[in-house]
């Protein structure tokens, strides 16, 4: 219950005259003073210039890091840039695959006051809110172990209820792990404590990229891909390997692979899988002069690696604990336990990414939703909804194409939602895809045209609705 009204609710914000009032935090709390915080943060981003150069590139600009300039292959020095914290565009600054310019986002200028919350930046005491949620998803996570094997030793359930029934949960959590992950990505993206970078998802699988480089490659991602169905066309889309199911042939035989998206993800391919950290690794940091190995990655990215995934094997280890010795059986014998634990947490996980990834970035979506299937298909919104956590976690389905617009300044759709209501970012989503998302000359984009169908229907229905009521 106290993790269902922090995930829903609005975080206590200080009330008038509180902002002067330095806040204290133990160390025993998970809550942290906003002015140790801010120190916090800015010391981050120099630690981590790579990302404030990533952010540069991003299509907004990004947000925190517009206070830290990029060092890394900027104009007038003598270090080239790198491939993997740049965009990849020929002398014209136009794509190489699509001879594309780079587009930019069409913010409101001036700013309404009914988008403004959108565009605003996320404040400290926000960001501190959603990383208390992600302790506490973390928590519930572990205690569901726990919860399951309880079940199991003390002969409460069937097994087969048991499993069941703690499946169902595990996959729930899985899903609002992916969804608080991609929210504290773009608003809150250094926990502030550095512990909490090692409870991110644990649980997603048995190795897995660490919080920073989670970071980097979800960047690149944006960087890499401005149009939803234009994949990579600004450069390397660490995310290009999960398409390839849906989208290896236009022909109707294509259809046959997509069955197989799911177990892609949940084999680890996702962003917080096994498979893709090493397609990650394997790519980044860029190699240094003469194809010499980059000096960072001895010093900050490589034990980075290590302390995280030692961190995740012990949380592994404790599972395969609980189901051996813990259920009185032979040490050998907790892979059973281990397998199931996993495959539970794994379905949840690999849900919500064949959403984020594959549904978000698919030709036939973006389709369907120019048809207005809400109001065609409106069970099957409150159905997804309910499957997913709520209206607000489905915004992001729904103007996921808003989002990389602005991944910097607005966010996530899912993290305006949890402080301003699914239908006000709804309302605000559909007046910013009627204004257009991108300002530029060349000939739309099928994204585009899109786009432009689905808000003239959006803004019919809503102008419809209006009039309506005024009668």
């Amino acid at each position: 219950l106290l993790l269902q009204k922090m995930a829903t609710a609005e975080p206590l914000l200080p009330g008038p005259g509180a902002a002067q009032k330095e806040v204290k935090h133990t160390n025993f709390s998970i809550f942290y003073g906003a002015n140790e915080y801010l120190e916090t943060l800015s010391k981050k981003y120099e630690e981590y210039d790579e990302l404030a150069d990533l952010l540069k590139s991003s299509p907004d600009g990004g947000a925190d890091a517009d206070a830290y300039p990029a060092k890394k292959g900027e104009e007038g020095s003598n270090e080239p840039k790198k491939k993997m914290l740049s965009l990849d565009v020929d002398d014209d600054k136009r794509s190489k695959r699509t001879k594309r310019s780079v587009p930019t986002p069409n913010v409101p200028e001036p700013m309404p006051s009914n988008l403004a919350f959108m565009f605003a930046k996320i404040t400290l005491e926000q960001k501190l809110y959603m990383w208390n949620i992600y302790t506490l998803i973390f928590v519930a996570e572990a205690l569901s172990i726990v919860a399951y094997w309880a079940l199991l030793k003390f002969d409460l359930l069937p097994f087969w209820v048991a499993t069941i029934v703690m499946g169902t949960i595990m996959a729930a959590l899985g899903i609002q792990n992916v969804y608080i992950l991609h929210d504290v990505i773009h608003g809150a993206t250094f926990p502030p404590y550095e512990w909490q970078a090692y409870i991110t998802h644990p649980f997603a699988d048995f190795i897995s990229l660490p919080w920073m480089e989670m970071i980097m490659e979800h960047n690149r991602h944006h960087n890499s891909t401005f149009d939803l169905l234009n994949h990579g066309e600004f450069g390397w889309d660490p995310a290009n390997w999960l398409y390839v199911l849906q989208e290896w042939t236009p022909a109707w035989y294509g259809w046959l692979t997509v069955p197989l998206v799911p177990l892609w993800h949940f084999v680890g391919a996702s962003d917080t899988g096994g498979l893709f950290a090493i397609l990650w690794w394997m790519n980044f940091p860029d190699a240094g002069p003469s194809g010499k190995c980059d000096k960072a990655f001895w010093t900050k990215w490589l034990p980075a690696r290590v302390k995280h995934n030692l961190f995740v094997l012990s949380c592994w280890a404790c599972v395969w604990l609980l189901g051996s010795v813990g259920l009185g059986l032979p040490l050998a014998e907790g892979w059973k336990f281990t397998f199931i634990v996993s495959a539970m947490f794994r379905t949840g996980f690999s849900i919500a990414w064949t959403f984020f990834t594959n549904l978000n970035h698919s030709h036939w979506w973006n389709e369907f939703l120019a048809s207005d299937p809400e109001r065609t298909w409106p069970f099957l919104h409150r159905f997804m909804a309910f499957c997913l956590g709520g209206s607000h976690r489905w915004n992001e389905m729904l103007f996921h194409d808003i989002h990389h617009m602005c991944p910097g300044r607005i966010g996530a759709m899912s993290q305006r939602g949890r402080f301003h209501g699914w239908q006000k970012v709804h309302d605000a989503c559909v007046e910013i895809l009627a204004n257009g998302l991108w300002k530029h000359n060349d000939p739309e984009t099928q994204m585009e045209q899109h786009q432009k169908r689905r808000s003239f229907v959006l803004k019919s229905r809503k102008e419809s609705k209006q009039s309506k009521e005024s009668q």
